[in-house]
């Protein structure tokens, strides 16, 4: 996989369950036919808005099997990667390569924590994977807010000197070590592409250099975001800034607090939407369904940033 496949935007897609706690795979197939229609370059899947860590091993690969099945070859398939030791990452990322991933987002380990960190601890973790599953690499930097870490710039610098790395997506929340991250991007030996993660600063953040974003909005607002990079892409910045009130608006209220509930707002949108409905809405515990408590709200953000029946072609409706 080259890295100039992944400009534009690649969402963290959402899984559908039922009461049970089961992938509801029907509806996943037609929940990913729609955002591929969208524009997306790929999919982001078995990530944290997908919830891969609460999946079993068999379900992972049959998110995988079924994404690249569905895209069949109009987009890439993203596989969300992590330990939290490095045995636990290679058996993850040689499951993600064997089910038909095309790269993998490697997440951070709470090994990473270590203050200060050796930049070697992040050099092996990711050569490990590499060697065992000979794929491609976005790295993730994540903020501490999610779970994750935000890389010094020596480790970063160390990290994306690896061959295989293709690219990085920065979710650090922050524009500042946005920009630290892309000069460091902009610095490295071979080509690789920047990709925002910072659902808090879409437009601001497409303006500074990203290639394209990596988002769990992207679930939901796909296609949002696909028009606004590209207005920002063609320098259309009327255009871009106008887009700002809908981007933004909605994605403000999938990501309201607390932050942790994104996944299940989403999916409680997307029945708005006309893409789910609502005994698909079922999220893994510990995390709950907020079907019930946020359904007229979903409802009502869906309708005022124009996405009422965005699943429903216009000759349907």
């Amino acid at each position: 996989m080259r890295p100039e496949e992944l400009v534009g935007i690649t969402p963290a897609t959402i899984v559908p369950m039922r009461q049970d706690y089961s992938i509801h795979f029907e509806a996943y197939r037609r929940y990913i036919e729609w955002v591929v229609s969208q524009g997306a370059v790929g999919l982001a899947v078995n990530v944290d808005t997908g919830e891969g860590p609460y999946l079993t091993a068999e379900e992972r690969r049959e998110v995988i099997r079924v994404s690249r099945e569905v895209a069949c070859g109009r987009c890439k398939i993203i596989a969300g990667c992590g330990g939290p030791s490095t045995t636990a990452a290679v058996a993850n990322a040689r499951d993600a390569r064997d089910a038909g991933a095309d790269a993998l987002l490697v997440f951070p380990t709470p090994a990473f924590l270590n203050d200060p960190l050796d930049p070697k601890i992040v050099v092996d973790y990711h050569k490990a994977i590499v060697d065992a599953s000979g794929m491609p690499l976005i790295i993730f930097q994540l903020a501490p807010l999610f779970g994750g870490v935000n890389y010094t710039p020596e480790a970063l610098e160390q990290v994306l000197q690896l061959p295989e790395v293709i690219g990085i997506k920065d979710a650090s929340f922050d524009a500042g070590r946005f920009t630290v991250t892309r000069d460091i991007v902009r610095r490295a030996s071979h080509k690789l592409v920047l990709l925002t993660g910072n659902d808090n600063l879409l437009l601001e953040t497409f303006l500074l250099g990203a290639d394209g974003g990596l988002l769990g909005y992207g679930a939901v607002g796909v296609g949002l975001l696909v028009e606004q990079l590209q207005a920002v892409k063609r320098k259309e910045f009327d255009r871009a800034v106008a887009l700002q009130s809908r981007v933004q608006g909605f994605c403000d209220y999938i990501y309201g607090r607390p932050i942790g509930d994104y996944r299940a707002r989403c999916k409680v949108a997307l029945v708005a939407m006309e893409l789910l409905e609502p005994g698909d809405t079922y999220v893994r515990p510990p995390y709950q369904s907020l079907w019930e408590r946020e359904g007229e709200r979903a409802r009502q953000a869906v309708e005022r940033y124009g996405l009422l029946k965005a699943g429903v072609p216009a000759a349907a409706r």
